[in-house]
């Protein structure tokens, strides 16, 4: 049997036992990567195929010399044995009816009653089922809880009451031995939200290498590994799924060409995954290649038009590059599929942010919020809103809740940085942009915010700002604002010949670009004087000549200077 036939067997498998057990989160996750492995055409009409077409053509444009090499062949390291299927319990048939009737009671979202069914039965799935349902109505009490202590977006200390029990049943059952993976899922879920994250890890690594296919047992995994350090000490068995998870786990921790050699070697066998795509166009958005992040989704989007999930990337893509009609109608277009879904709010958000309606933007960030307090980007862009309005309180307080959802979030770091920038405490705004930029090094952005608060009045330290904006040249500052400011703080600090190193190479760029404006003026005007102080005249000629092209008083300083320049080398060089 093949690979591809392999892994769709096992997915398939995987769909109906992750289903019948109400992960559904994971459920779906199997299902779309199912579909994503490409049928054979001699055996499958072309209705069955319909799906995959869409995505095939974002696979020929961004094909790598190493994704080619693994189309027709698995991925090297990953392992294709098939994982045994889930035994079925001893007493599954008595537990049977109780657990139809507690599953239909779990789908109408009544969990108290589901677990009230299942309290005498003892199967393996009877078992987690009653237990993931009292966790699930723990959450929703607390939930509850908050609201009524401190609003819908009011922070509170409220835990969910019954981690304590669910803990120590599934401690006990996990040292007899009797605990299946599903179990020990819910139990790492419930160690993690304690606080007991090197338990945790223990256990759902031990979830995973008993049954690789739960993404929802993955994603917590990963959520555990803050560091690569932590990530390389987890013993995993060799399953194609552990390869899903390190090109996840990579993405997050910001190892983005590693995640993405990671997804092009799982496309070899996933060959029409949206997921895969999705994540392929989230690594490219974070190294700001928002030119092929707008053709994958524009790609993702005719394939699955009625797509949420990731949408609201794009659109921060689309309002990046300022795309009015097509964020105006990602936003129409989400608003009809489903308008109370966190993204769409935040999509929506994006769109009367680009029509410079802030406070219309904050109502929606607002309504996210409300739809998931954990919404990571809506805390963020929120903040970012805040700050449009000039509201900073509300926009530290914002920055603040998104670092306590996910304290590696270097945006927030940033913003926060800013936000007391516009309060005049540069010491304060320093120490954040220092925490985002040790979180993400590569963008520029952060070292020139950073540069810039050490070049206040109240810090003043120009060789920390020159330090910065080295960085900043380094990491392909697309806004071409290092090399000038470097050029003027050597000129500012007397060091000639370091800051017409920096206008030079400055004025490359904005050549090579066709960019004109008061920099460019700038630059030629200092590469004159310098150029006439070393008395290489014609050097400095050159740059004259280019200034009277210009109207205004650079054009007279110009002329003054080629006076000057002409008398000084008929001095040197008089007349015979």
């Amino acid at each position: 049997m093949g690979i591809k036939e392999n892994c769709r067997n096992e997915l398939r498998a995987a769909v109906r036992q992750l289903s019948d057990r109400c992960l559904y989160s994971a459920s779906k996750w199997a299902a779309e990567q199912l579909v994503g492995i490409e049928q054979d055409p001699a055996k499958y009409t072309p209705s069955h195929t319909r799906f995959q077409r869409g995505s095939s053509s974002i696979r020929r444009r961004f094909r790598t010399a190493t994704e080619a090499a693994f189309t027709s062949t698995p991925a090297a390291g990953v392992s294709h044995v098939t994982t045994p299927s889930v035994p079925e319990d001893d007493n599954e048939a008595i537990d049977n009816d109780f657990y139809l009737l507690a599953k239909s009671y779990f789908d109408c979202q009544e969990y108290r009653r589901a677990t009230h069914v299942l309290r005498d039965q003892t199967g393996k799935k009877a078992v987690f089922l009653r237990c993931y349902s009292l966790y699930l109505a723990g959450e929703r009490r607390k939930e509850e809880e908050m609201i009524e202590l401190e609003g819908p977006l009011g922070k509170s200390d409220v835990v969910n009451h019954e981690l304590v029990s669910i803990e120590r049943e599934l401690s006990g059952i996990r040292k007899n031995g009797s605990i299946d993976s599903f179990g020990l899922y819910l139990y790492g879920l419930v160690l993690k939200q304690k606080g007991s994250d090197n338990l945790a890890r223990t256990v759902l690594v031990e979830s995973v290498n008993s049954y690789p296919w739960n993404w929802s047992a993955w994603s917590e995994l990963q959520s555990l590994c803050t560091t690569a350090e932590t990530l390389d000490s987890l013993n995993l068995n060799n399953h194609w799924m552990k390869d899903f998870f390190l090109a996840y786990a990579y993405q997050e921790l910001r190892m983005h060409t590693e995640s993405l050699v990671k997804y092009e070697n799982l496309q070899g066998t996933f060959s029409f995954s949206n997921y895969i795509q999705a994540q392929i166009a989230k690594a490219q958005y974070s190294r700001r290649e928002f030119e092929q992040v707008e053709v994958i989704f524009e790609e993702l989007l005719r394939n699955d038009p009625y797509r949420i999930e990731d949408m609201d990337m794009y659109s921060n893509v689309l309002y990046a590059k300022e795309c009015f009609s097509a964020l105006s109608y990602l936003a129409h277009r989400v608003f009809l599929t489903d308008k109370y879904r966190p993204e769409s709010c935040c999509i929506i958000g994006n769109y009367y942010s680009l029509k410079g309606q802030h406070e219309k933007s904050v109502m929606y960030f607002r309504r996210a919020l409300k739809l998931n307090k954990k919404y990571l980007s809506a805390w963020t862009l929120m903040g970012h809103e805040y700050v449009e309005m000039k509201n900073t309180p509300a926009a530290v307080d914002a920055y603040r809740r998104a670092v306590d959802i996910n304290p590696c979030d270097y945006r927030a770091w940033y913003g926060l940085g800013q936000a007391y920038e516009m309060m005049g405490m540069p010491f304060y705004a320093l120490h954040y942009f220092k925490k985002s930029v040790f979180l993400h090094p590569s963008d520029s952005r952060l070292w020139i915010a950073m540069a810039q608060c050490y070049e206040t009045e109240q810090l003043h330290m120009l060789e920390e700002a020159i330090k910065c904006y080295r960085r900043a040249a380094n990491c392909n500052d697309r806004e071409a604002i290092a090399l000038h400011q470097l050029a003027k703080l050597h000129a500012e600090l007397g060091r000639s010949e370091e800051a017409a190193f920096y206008y030079k190479k400055d004025l490359e760029i904005m050549e090579a670009e066709e960019r004109e404006g008061p920099n460019l003026v700038e630059a030629l005007m200092f590469l004159a004087r310098y150029y006439k102080a070393q008395k290489r005249f014609e050097d400095a000629e050159v740059y004259c000549t280019r200034l009277l092209d210009y109207s205004g008083p650079e054009k007279e300083t110009a002329k003054s200077l080629l006076r000057g320049i002409r008398y000084e080398m008929d001095v040197e060089h008089p007349p015979p």
